[in-house]
Order: structure tokens, then sequence, then C-alpha cells
């Protein structure tokens, strides 16, 4: 049987967070920086969290240099536990379901394809015990751009595993075009929920493999992705 790579996004496909991740920011800015305001302006929602940052320092008038994105990197994973201690802070409709059926299947593999760093990916995910799920991935300290990070994933499975897996056989699966337009981009099978802040008709747009309101419905989800 041929083994299939799954590259799963977090905010907004495995997880929400009720604006931890904002407020992290915004703490930290405050506390490193002094500048207090709202970060709502922001389109933050498929980016990478280097490219928030950078929005974040033109919006404040602070410059834009590696040093005070280290700074604000820091304290923004210093902030985010905390943060993430809200009542809307949740995993998603059929995610443990999804994920524990492909963690039986031994010719899937999971990782993880992310704008955020890795440390805050894993702060995140281990929050509500899902990190095991994902020994690896692609995460924003290997790029700013989104669609730079697809490719480093698939190294990174190729490297761990010893197999290079075909373009049929990896499936990106995400909440927002962003991450439909970097599975394109290694040519990968792409899924999309509508769990974020894309209805399911702005994601058909885009024209993904699937489209799935939530993965709630277990059994098809794996048919999508050849696991049933």
């Amino acid at each position: 049987m041929m083994k299939t790579l799954l590259l799963w996004d977090i905010d907004g496909t495995l997880t929400l967070s009720g604006g931890a991740g904002m407020h992290a920011l915004q703490a930290g800015l405050r506390r490193e920086f002094g500048v207090a305001r709202p970060l709502n302006d922001i389109d933050y929602a498929g980016r990478t969290d280097r490219w928030i940052m950078r929005q974040i320092f033109g919006k404040a008038g602070l410059p834009d240099t590696e040093a005070n994105l280290a700074r604000l990197l820091n304290a923004y994973l210093t902030e985010l536990p905390a943060a993430l201690h809200n009542p809307s802070t949740r995993v998603l409709p059929g995610v443990h379901a999804a994920l524990t059926a492909l963690a039986a299947r031994p010719h899937f593999t999971q990782a993880l394809l992310t704008g955020n760093v890795e440390q805050g990916a894993r702060i995140k995910l281990g929050h509500h015990g899902l990190s095991d799920y994902f020994p690896f991935g692609a995460f924003a300290d290997d790029g700013e751009w989104r669609n730079d990070l697809g490719p480093v994933a698939l190294r990174r499975a190729r490297e761990r595993l010893g197999v290079e897996f075909p373009p049929e056989r990896v499936f990106v699966i995400g909440d927002t075009p962003h991450d439909i337009a970097c599975g394109k981009v290694i040519g990968a099978q792409t899924i999309a929920v509508a769990t974020g802040q894309y209805s399911m008709d702005e994601l058909h747009a885009h024209r993904p493999v699937k489209v799935f309101p939530d993965l709630s419905d277990t059994a098809a989800f794996l048919r999508s992705v050849g696991a049933a």
C-alpha cells in the first residue's frame, strides 16, 4: 500500500483559540515595547507569525528589525499559555476522531504545515493534548511566506521517513485560501474546512479537491484522503 502524507493547518482547522494569539501578541507588544493598540485590523488568517509581526511593526511605527522580531516573538510565546485559558478555546468538531483514526493506519503520516512558529504550534496543540499526533512539520521559523513552507514539509518527510511522497498522496488540510494555495504549490491534494473565517462558497472558489463544513463526518473525511 502506498504511503500518504497529511499536512495539517492548526488555527481554524484543528482548534480555535478564542483570540488567544492576538491577545498574546497585544500583551507582548505592550510589555516589550510599551505600545497598546488593537490588532483587529490585520488580516492574519492563513498568514505566518513572522508576517503578522511585521504588519504590527508597520502599524505601530516600530523598526522592523530581526532584533525586534525576536523580542516580540519571545514576549508572545511567554504570554500565549495563559491566553489559551479562555472559554472559547476548543478542539473543532470531528478532529479527535479523525486524528485518532489516521494514527491507527500505519501507511498514513500526519504532520503540520502552519503559519505558527514551532514553539507556538506546540503550545497551542499541547494545550489540547494534540501535539503527539504530529512528529514534525513546517513552520513560520522556516519562512515568512506560507507558499514556501510546503517544500520544507516534503523535505522533512523524506528525511525522517525515507519516502518520496507523490503529489497524489499528499494532502494539505486547512481553512483558508492561503492553505489551498500553498498546497497547490507542491502539487498536493487540498482539503478545505469551513471552520475558520471563510465560508464553504468562498473556499470552493479556490478549487480545493474537497470542502467540508467541519470534520464531524469522520467516514466522509477518511474517504476523501483514501483512508476508508
